[in-house]
Parts: C-alpha cells; structure tokens; sequence
C-alpha cells in the first residue's frame, strides 16, 4: 500500500474527512432551497415507517437530506477502506452504518452480505429506516434483488427517493455521481410505496425489481426537471442500451 493511501486510510484522518465531508454536506442542505414533491410526502410516508429508502448508486451524497429529524436510520455501507471515512460521515450527519458489501452480481448475499441483510432486518424490526443503493456496484441504474430480497424478508415498503441540486459536480464516474454544491434550488422527490409479497414467487420478484428500477428512473427524472435539468445518470442506461442494440445486429 503506497504512504499516501495509508496516510488516508489512517483513524485520525479518516475522522478528519469523514467530519468535514458532513460539515460540508450541512453546508449545502442550509444554503439550497428545496422544494419536495409530492408536498404531503411524509403525511403518506410517515405512518409506514420504517421503510427502505432506495437511491441509485451515485446519488448518495445528499439522500440523508430528505430523512425528518425524529427518523431514525441505517445506511449500508461499503466494508472497503473508502467506505470507513463514509461511514463516519454518515454518523456525524446522525445515520448508523451497517456494513457490508454488494454482489456484482444481482444478489447482496452472495458477496458477504448475509450479516449485512440480517443487520439491516434487525433495524427495520427496531424501528430504523435502511437506505440502500438499488443497484449494484459497476452496474449502474440496473436494480438488484439484495433491495427487492430485504423488502420481502421484512415486510417493509420500498420508497425510492431522488434529492438533487441545480449547482452540483457531475462526476465522469461509472455511476455519473452528483455532489452538490451550495447557494442553489434543489428537489427532492419521492416515489408511490413499493411492497413485495412475502410469499413472491420468482416472477413476481422480477417484476417488482423492474418496477423499482422504473420508479428510481422516475423520480430521478422528476427531481432534475423541477430544478430545469436533466438526470445525466440516465446516460448510463441510454448508452447501455445502444451498445446492446448494437450487439444483437452483429
């Protein structure tokens, strides 16, 4: 491991920048003027709580944003070393991490993610709301099972959320992230309730993964319309899309 990355990697900066990470993340929840759609988002959402909270791989840095103050929440985090100096972050913004790690495939569990599920029902049962990324990691805007397999398991209604802002950093990311910036407008908008029957067969899992999929789609879109911008994730799927259009004609 090069001296840089073990400077980093060290407890005390790790802290360090996981403080100032929610200093600044603070910073821009204070100086943007949100609006939220629909209006009596938490008059509907409030009495299912707790729920998950699903958000696309990318646009984590601001989901935090649309959680009321008396929620209590959990936050799956990576078990990487990049993920420590995030979870820290998240605890300094008032959500507990739960670590643990994605499959690159479809399923959370195939990749030590069977404590990270058990974690994640235990806090759901305890109250806690769990906001988890629907799609897996370099496979970006593609839902997996792990978010529609948690759902199932607990019984909890799926909620996908979008929060954006007009001054951001688009990032050349596999996941087009998006880091906002202060002193703009932002939205924050969040979907119809998703439940997935406990005794779903695998049909029904599948269709109940697309619908996610199509509701994190839309309210991302929704969100950056409200601030007259366009998701720039959603090129991912654009491009996704020709390159298999391209490969079927071959």
């Amino acid at each position: 491991m090069s001296l840089v990355k073990r400077i980093t990697r060290s407890r005390p900066v790790q802290e360090a920048l996981g403080f100032l990470v929610a200093s600044y993340l603070g910073l821009v929840r204070r100086t943007n003027r949100f609006v939220m759609e629909p209006a009596d988002a938490y008059d509907r959402i409030g009495p299912m709580m707790p729920v998950i909270a699903a958000m696309w791989h990318g646009q984590h840095f601001m989901i935090h944003f649309a959680k009321r103050p008396q929620d209590r929440a959990a936050s799956l985090v990576s078990r990487s070393g990049d993920g420590e100096f995030n979870a820290i972050a998240l605890r300094h913004l008032g959500i507990r991490a739960i670590r643990g790690s994605g499959a690159r495939g479809r399923d959370i569990r195939k990749k030590g993610g069977v404590s990270a599920m058990r974690a994640m029902l235990r806090a759901l049962g305890d109250g806690e709301m769990v906001v988890m990324t629907a799609d897996i990691p370099k496979i970006a805007r593609v839902c997996g099972e792990g978010i529609v397999t948690l759902a199932q398991l607990s019984g909890r209604p799926i909620v996908p959320v979008a929060v954006v802002t007009s001054r951001r950093i688009d990032f050349d990311s596999w996941d087009r992230a998006s880091l906002g910036l202060p002193f703009g407008r932002g939205a924050m908008v969040l979907g119809d309730p998703i439940q997935v029957p406990r005794e779903a067969d695998a049909q029904t899992l599948e269709a109940v993964r697309q619908a996610v999929e199509r509701e994190l789609d839309a309210v991302h879109a929704r969100a950056y319309a409200l601030i007259g911008a366009k998701d720039p994730g959603a090129r991912v799927k654009e491009h996704r899309a020709r390159a298999l259009a391209g490969g079927s004609r071959a």
